[in-house]
């Protein structure tokens, strides 16, 4: 295992002409805060200030070597987004530990508290509380997620291990638009992500591992002949395409995956985008193209990663010169395996143009305005360029941090106004890409074919 190397990172500057700094470390329960009551004063709102000394950015560890250039800073205005959006957040929790989306006949109704706690929701909210700081031992809000993971987990283990489920909920707004199997397959990321947090040793670490090894045996039975996911939804790509993101996240924690299964899974993502036209196959996406071309930029960031790490490193060693550029001969060239070659070379084309398609303003924009599959494809976006370990990726980010916190509501939520409206859905996957940097470590880690270590 590669040395343990800390990055002291997230140094935000408070306006332009002093130098306070806030430190911001997942090693404390505290940030650090150094800045004189006279600049606060003067150049931070309350809720600035309270923004500032929240936990809501986590310093990188080095689990693997990264590329420091990657780790990118967020502005003052993310981070009172992001604690106005955990704030609304935590007072939208039920009794029982869950967050509901509400049923598709009724998306008019905002009110968190007057819909039914649903797995999907509840696993994206508790990742979004992982990703921005929290988890089960530490954060102001432990004990929500706490209350979640048990939700979560009680829900699995009551399922059935024939089923295709782990709720009888049916007809939620999350699986209408996304797909029936969406619930296990966002619980199943989320246990991915938990164990990273928790120690092999202790009790609940073999119950999540169980939980999650249930759910991925269940979307594997649940995978059509194309690659695809069955049960799907009007946006039923993206409920495979996070399939997809479940089933490496889970083999990368040591569960047993199917390789048929997960390669099938990436193939049919990387089919729905032709390099050669520029056209995306949005058929399984409602026609919206964003919602194709995001799903095979995720499905693609592995395999072109290894290509270029590949062919970087034959140009090191001095097998290939260094004017040549990355393509099928010369991965052969260098000495990969021509299957291999083939198959990453493919995926490394697919990723390069489907990951502009994907930041296309006129992709972007879906119906013209935004809806939870929107966010949802620009979580894809971001988190796939990590793992690629693609620089391109922090103007990326700061274009669409700019755009979900100019449309943050007033009482710190995000709602759609189209398809998946729901503002806790919503809220929790905008916190999700707003604090993609949290999780940077991880994300190259799946890159990687090893597994990571825990923080």
């Amino acid at each position: 295992m590669k040395s343990r190397i800390v990055f002291f990172i997230l140094i935000v500057l408070v306006g332009g002409f002093f130098s306070g700094k806030y430190f911001f470390s997942n090693s404390s329960e505290h940030c650090k805060h150094h800045q004189s009551d006279a600049v606060k004063a003067k150049f931070m709102s309350d809720k600035e200030e309270k923004a500032a000394k929240k936990c809501v950015f986590n310093t990188v560890m080095g689990v693997v070597e990264l590329d420091t250039n990657l780790i990118h800073a967020p502005s003052k205005k993310i981070m009172t987004s992001l604690e106005e959006g955990l704030d609304w957040i935590k007072e939208a929790q039920h009794k029982d530990g869950g967050w509901g989306a509400g049923s598709h006949q009724y998306q008019n109704i905002r009110d968190p508290h007057a819909v039914e706690p649903d797995p999907a929701t509840t696993a994206m909210v508790a990742m979004a509380l992982l990703r921005t700081g929290t988890t089960l031992e530490k954060g102001e809000m432990k004990e929500a997620l706490g209350n979640a993971t048990e939700f979560l987990l009680v829900s699995v283990e009551n399922s059935k291990d024939d089923g295709s489920n782990i709720t009888d909920l049916t007809n939620t707004q999350i699986q209408s638009k996304l797909g029936k199997n969406i619930d296990m397959i966002l619980t199943s990321q989320y246990f991915s992500n938990l164990l990273h947090k928790i120690n092999e040793q202790e009790k609940i670490y073999s119950r999540v591992f169980d939980a999650l090894d249930k759910c991925i045996k269940k979307i594997e039975k649940n995978q059509a002949e194309n690659g695809s996911f069955k049960g799907a939804g009007w946006a039923g790509v993206l409920q495979s395409a996070f399939a997809n993101n479940a089933l490496e996240s889970a083999q990368m924690n040591g569960v047993d995956v199917d390789d048929v299964v997960l390669n099938k899974s990436r193939e049919y993502q990387k089919g729905n985008y032709n390099v050669a036209t520029g056209a995306s196959d949005s058929k399984d996406g409602a026609g919206v193209v964003l919602y194709s071309v995001s799903g095979s930029t995720r499905a693609s960031a592995k395999e072109a990663r290894k290509a270029k790490s590949f062919f970087d490193k034959a140009k090191e060693e001095g097998k290939i010169e260094q004017e040549e550029e990355l393509n099928y001969d010369n991965l052969v060239k260098a000495g990969m395996e021509e299957d291999q070659a083939l198959k990453n070379y493919s995926s490394y084309e697919v990723y390069q143009s489907a990951k502009l398609k994907a930041q296309d303003k006129n992709v972007t924009v879906g119906f013209g305005n935004n809806g939870g599959e929107e966010f949802l494809s620009f979580l894809q976006t971001g988190e796939s360029m990590i793992i690629n370990q693609d620089l391109e990726w922090k103007k990326w980010f700061d274009n669409t941090s700019t755009q979900l916190v100019s449309i943050q509501n007033n009482d710190g939520s995000w709602n759609g106004h189209h398809c998946i409206t729901s503002p806790v859905f919503c809220t929790a996957t905008c916190l999700l890409v707003l604090s993609v940097n949290n999780d940077i470590e991880q994300l190259v880690a799946m890159g990687e074919d090893s597994k990571t270590m825990k923080n």
